[in-house]
């Protein structure tokens, strides 16, 4: 909604050139662009704000002042003081809607009018507004039937508790509108504003709904007194017999309400300036309609107006079909039957067959308006609820009765109940006459002091009426007969309106005064329920909506007035006035539910904005009123209740899925705050149990020039690994310094979070800038997280393009994350050939995720695949887990205990104990460790000097040919024999084994294949395999062991060798050996895998080795397609217990 702000020139307080000259063009600089359409918050022009943040200030023009000389740069972005004072005392605030038509349309053709200053006062604009809205077609058509039905006792309690809701209401709205200026939008802005877009949005339709079939409910209100009271003979369909007249009724009712629905919507359409002036004449007929009330009330205990009722028996009687109150009649000396007679009897004749009751029953009149001083009061007392059908009688009166089986004739002048009646159901259609307190604080731009006007004038108008409908209760009891009351229509006192017999001085007063104050009613929905849709669909937060933000050149919301009238006319194609006000009920009560809700939020928060001038509020009258709006939605009726909520949190939902994200500093932001607060306090209590445990994920993507993640694929993963539901931050590192790269930052970070919401990933994003990456990820890894809430495990990729001599430093950088990640007792995932893993939209129909379970690490490798397994993409595939045995192990015993173990975890998979034994190193292993060394060796000469390099060839030469000629075989065996991983990785998780050897394999971090490096060949994989699961039980019996049986084979080796072949270092031939029989067997097994698993070990304590532990574990993960490799993080994460 479009704001107006009138600038003032302001007399200079000095000479020409004086900073005080300045300060006042600086005013008019920021005045100027208060309304800009990008200002911040919501993006709405309405939230358009003259405090800070005015970057409009001219180009180029430079401050000629000396006194402020030291904030001179400052001047862009932080007005002067008196620029700000000055752009507050000229700030106006007019509400887009009908007074803006207005004066388009007096502008128009002409010079445009100076907008003047707001000038209404607490009684014209608030006070009697609120009264207009709420005195209505309830009053006047239904408030005497209920208190018939339901007794002016349990009358006055229905009242009483719909006016405490409205008072409490009013008191938690008056404390949010005087938190502030509250433009146009009245209750949707305050609750939008104060919980949140979602909520806002949610209770702003269904209050826009609400308001809708209130111009429903009073247009079918008008039609109800044009033709029962004001000309009957109008109706179009007239009834056969008297059990057709409701159906009739009902169909002229539709008729004529369409009708008048359409001549409304065209008024409002084409002339909104004449509702607005005539709205004040609605107002005096209602005025003047209850005086005549009152008047008619203290006329009455001296002077009672003369309306006969008459009953046969004790049963009401309609007055339409006869005259004369009596079965016979006296002309002359003679006896003759009445009209009355006739519609009893089969003819006029004394002889004739009567009915059964009429003729065992008399005739008899009463006045139906005996008067305040009658003593009626006690017979009205209690209630009388009918079912439909039933005819009204008097109670307290004898009869002859009939037998309860015999029917009635429907077509029998009696009076009928056209409804069955009950407590809920009055409340349901009494509540409606109550609503409408929001009138003034859709008015607060009009008010010359909102903050003052608002609460004193909503509040005395809740009060005055309070006062009015008690006092009503209670006199219509006291001056009213019963049955009349009972008679919704008037039909016993010839159809004259009932409340119209007790006005003085006639009831046309009423009948014509009550016609008008609907006319004026209706019109007012249609005018301010299209531009509450216009105030919801201009924020954006509903997308499908926005199509009604538009309108008219001079803000008339043409659209939005269409789909208000095609709603507007399902309320009147229902017809009764009964039914269409619970519908109503519901929608005013939610957002009365919400209004309550928000001021006990906000005053719970403490929030620092939460500042009203309103002081009598209390959070616990806050959410008494809350409660008794809830209370009230069932009791009226629990299925609509159900309906209303239902369609509330449809649209919370679809607002929360596809709504735009505004930051409105709402209250559920706040909340939110708390709790999270308060969770992490919580959390900070201890570690979480093992069945508490889930994976919290840092995930670390690398972004490319234009600030794009070069891996998605990472994020999909991510979103598949979610059915942990736990914490995702997804972080990347920007080279450079802070203060020049925060823009790139930024661009990442907006980025990333696009990706992440494309991959429907939940988390939060985190971008650091550091001078080198190795920092940047350092610093991510130990300061992700909050609290307790921080991340437990890092998924990374491998470095694709680690051999190459310009991207030496990568291999580095991961090797040093892998040493931090063990350092911070931190799971590591590994994922190689990252580009093949599927998308979220993939699906596989069938395979295996095969688990190379080499070494315990806490349980991650079963947790994992039964993780992805939950996402649809893996759903469809079967978990296989291998393990490998050494020789001295019982394999088929191993396969009972681990399917055991997994029946004990409830993980389904399917289980294979791997055997491998020892065989000669072949020459492709020797060729492989022989180019693993040849790089490595220059991969440190590119950081050495000519000599040094040459010392560093002579020195490694002999420490090679030195090392064949000293160790032993069957001694270095048992050196590499024994791991220093063990089973409590908890205890000593950087003592795990370094790399793989024949025996002891402990599994590697997975790479995607490097550019140049195929493997020249590779033999059938063996059916023997290696044990790569230690202890260390195990490792001390393999030290006191005897030499390896293989060592002979060994040794024979040596004699076979190439020349270049003996500078090797036997270490890493024999892991390299290792590696390769490894990788023959996992590529044999789990070739047609979809995924495969396995343990990743640490990378070697000597920093000399790093380069070769990358290549043995290239070699372990050839020509696997997709594979995660895995470290635990010293914890045990899955357990057997409950």
């Amino acid at each position: 909604m479009s704001r107006r702000f009138t600038v003032t020139s302001l007399p200079p307080a000095g000479p020409t050139g004086t900073p005080e000259r300045e300060s006042h063009r600086h005013s008019a600089a920021d005045i100027r662009h208060l309304s800009r359409e990008d200002a911040k918050g919501d993006g709405n022009p309405k939230e358009s704000s003259p405090f800070i943040n005015s970057t409009d200030t001219e180009k180029g023009k430079e401050y000629d002042g000396k006194n402020m000389a030291l904030f001179e740069e400052e001047m862009d972005t932080s007005p002067m003081v008196s620029s700000l004072l000055s752009g507050l005392a000229n700030y106006t605030n007019l509400p887009q809607g009908s007074r803006e038509h207005e004066e388009a349309e007096n502008n128009e053709g002409g010079k445009k009018k100076p907008v003047q200053a707001p000038r209404m006062g607490t009684f014209m604009g608030v006070y009697l507004p609120c009264l207009q809205n709420i005195f209505g077609v309830i009053l006047f058509l239904r408030l005497t039937w209920v208190v018939g039905i339901a007794g002016i006792m349990e009358s006055f309690c229905m009242v009483f508790i719909c006016c405490s809701c409205t008072m409490l209401t009013a008191i938690s709205m008056s404390a949010i509108a005087t938190n502030g200026v509250v433009p146009a939008g009245g209750s949707y802005y305050m609750i939008s504003r104060s919980l949140g877009p979602e909520f806002g949005g949610a209770v702003g339709l269904c209050f826009y709904l609400g308001t809708t079939f209130a111009g429903a409910m009073y247009i079918l209100g008008t039609i109800e007194i044009l033709l029962a009271y004001l000309f009957p003979a109008m109706a179009i369909f007239k009834a056969e017999d008297a059990s057709g007249e409701a159906a009739a009724m009902l169909n002229n009712m539709r008729v004529y309400g369409t009708c008048v629905l359409t001549c409304m919507a065209t008024v409002v359409f084409v002339g909104v300036k004449y509702v607005n002036k005539f709205a004040l004449v609605f107002l005096g007929c209602v005025i003047l309609s209850i005086l005549a009330i009152y008047a008619g009330v203290i006329k009455s205990a001296f002077d009672p107006p003369n309306f006969p009722i008459c009953l046969l028996g004790n049963r009401t009687l309609s007055r339409h079909g006869f005259d004369v109150c009596a079965k016979l009649a006296w002309e002359g000396n003679e006896t003759v039957t009445t009209q009355l007679w006739g519609l009893f009897c089969s003819s006029r004749f004394l002889n004739a067959t009567c009915d059964e009751y009429f003729t065992r029953n008399n005739v008899t009149e009463i006045q139906g308006i005996p008067g305040a001083a009658s003593g009626l009061i006690k017979e009205n007392l209690w209630s009388s609820y009918l079912t439909k059908g039933v005819i009204v009688e008097r109670s307290g009166m004898s009869s002859a009765s009939l037998a309860e089986s015999t029917p009635v004739n429907m077509d029998q002048p009696y009076v009928f109940s056209d409804m069955t009646s009950y407590f809920t159901l009055l409340v349901g259609i009494y509540f409606p006459s109550v609503t409408g307190i929001m009138a003034g604080s859709n008015r607060s731009g009009d008010l010359r002091d909102a903050q003052k006007s608002i609460p004193t004038g909503t509040i005395l108008a809740i009060a005055t009426t309070s006062a009015v409908y008690i006092s009503s209760v209670v006199l219509f009891g006291a001056c009213i007969e019963g049955v009349v009351l009972r008679d919704k229509f008037g039909e016993a006192v010839n159809g004259n309106l009932v409340v119209g017999t007790l006005a003085w001085p006639s009831p046309w007063v009423i009948v014509i005064g009550s016609f008008f104050s609907t006319c004026g009613a209706g019109l007012q929905s249609l005018t301010g329920a299209p531009r509450l849709l216009q105030a919801i669909s201009r924020d954006g937060i509903v997308p499908f909506l926005q199509v009604f933000g538009h309108g008219k050149a001079n803000g008339e919301p043409t659209w939005a007035l269409l789909l208000t009238a095609c709603i507007c006319e399902i309320g009147i194609l229902i017809a009764s006035l009964d039914e269409v006000a619970p519908i109503l009920s519901m929608f005013f009560l939610m957002c009365y539910m919400f209004v309550n809700l928000a001021c006990a939020v906000q005053t719970l928060l403490r929030t620092p904005n939460w500042r009203p001038r309103f002081r009598y509020y209390h959070w616990t009258l806050s959410f008494l009123g809350m409660s008794l709006c809830l209370a009230l939605m069932f009791i009226c009726s629990w299925y609509y209740a159900l309906v209303a909520m239902l369609i509330a949190g449809l649209i919370y939902k679809y607002i929360e899925y596809r709504g735009a994200e505004k930051e409105w500093g709402d209250g559920i932001r706040g909340l939110s705050l708390s709790a999270a607060r308060y969770a992490l306090l919580r959390l900070e209590e201890g570690p979480p149990h093992t069945k508490n445990w889930r994976p919290q994920l840092l995930v670390l993507v690398r972004v490319d020039q234009d600030q794009n993640v070069v891996h998605p694929q990472l994020l999909s993963l991510t979103s598949q690994l979610k059915a942990g539901k736990g914490l995702t931050i997804v972080g990347s590192v920007l080279e450079g310094t802070f203060l020049d790269n925060h823009p790139q930052a930024q661009r990442a970070e907006e980025s990333i979070r696009r990706l992440m919401e494309a991959e429907k990933v939940k988390g939060f994003c985190q971008v650091v800038i550091s001078s080198n990456l190795r920092d940047g990820v350092s610093h991510l890894i130990q300061s992700g997280g909050l609290g307790g809430l921080q991340h437990n495990t890092v998924l990374v990729g491998w470095p694709r393009n680690w051999r190459q001599k310009e991207d030496h430093q990568t291999w580095r950088n991961f090797i040093e994350l892998v040493r931090e990640t063990t350092a911070g007792h931190l799971a590591l995932l590994v994922t190689k050939n990252v580009s093949m893993f599927p998308g979220n939209p993939e699906r596989f129909s069938e395979g295996s995720i095969d688990v190379w379970w080499i070494v315990h690490d806490g349980g991650m490798l079963m947790l994992l695949p039964f993780l992805l397994r939950h996402h649809k993409v893996w759903r469809k595939c079967k978990m296989r887990i291998f393990t490998v045995a050494q020789i001295d192990d019982n394999s088929i015993q191993m396969k009972k205990d681990l399917t055991t173990f997994l029946y004990h975890l409830r993980i389904t998979a399917e289980v294979e104990v791997v055997e491998m034994h020892e065989s000669d190193i072949s020459a492709y292993t020797y060729e492989k460790t022989l180019v693993m060394e040849q790089r490595s060796q220059i991969l440190k000469q590119m950081h050495l000097t000519k000599n040094e390099r040459e010392r560093e060839i002579q020195s490694i030469t002999d420490e090679s040919r030195g090392s064949i000629r000293r160790k032993n075989p069957a001694n270095t065996r048992l050196r590499l024999n024994v791991p220093e991983e063990t089973a409590d990785s908890e205890e000593k998780p950087e003592e795990e084994v370094q790399l793989i050897h024949d025996q002891s394999a402990p599994s590697c971090p997975s790479s995607s294949p490097s550019p140049g490096e195929e493997p020249e060949g590779e033999g059938e994989a063996d059916p023997e395999k290696v044990h790569l699961t230690w202890t260390k039980d195990k490792s001390v019996a393999e030290k006191n062991k005897g030499p390896s049986p293989v060592s002979s084979e060994g040794i024979k080796d040596f004699f076979s060798m190439k020349p270049e072949w003996e500078n090797l270092n036997q270490s890493n031939v024999r892991r390299m050996h290792t590696a390769v029989r490894l990788n023959e067997v996992i590529v044999k097994k789990s070739r047609d895998a979809k995924l495969v698993l396995l343990n990743m070990p640490g990378p070697p304590r000597n920093r000399n080795g790093d380069e070769n532990y990358m290549e043995f574990l290239e070699v372990l993960t050839e020509h696997l397609d997709r594979v995660m490799l895995v470290r635990g993080g010293g914890r045990e994460v899955i357990t057997i217990y409950s």
